[in-house]
């Protein structure tokens, strides 16, 4: 169970292979795919320390902080509406997960 969110095709770097980013019940997930190797990471959704958007017209990029000091997700290309629906996503769970947010 989960919800997807495809890179459109008509951005830089995801003409052929689109990056995905995957909202599971626990966790948020980044897909990458080349010619040869696919590449997956993941972050617990308590582990996030914020959700950033830049948003253009069409299109924007997310940036997923993560408070471990690790890797942030970042991801190009999405529709407005899916990278907000990320962020509610994300934000839905640590509330109700871990409380309002003093």
């Amino acid at each position: 169970m989960g919800e997807k969110f495809r890179a459109s095709r008509w951005t830089s770097g995801n003409r052929l292979f689109p990056t995905v980013i995957e909202v599971t019940q626990d966790s948020v997930v980044r897909r990458r795919r080349t010619w040869t190797t696919t590449s997956e990471e993941t972050i617990h959704l308590s582990r996030v320390a914020s959700v950033g958007i830049q948003a253009g017209i069409v299109f924007a990029d997310l940036c997923i902080e993560s408070t471990g000091g690790g890797e942030d997700l970042v991801s190009h290309g999405h529709w407005k509406r899916d990278a907000r629906r990320v962020r509610d996503l994300i934000q839905d769970w640590q509330t109700r997960h871990l409380g309002a947010p003093e």
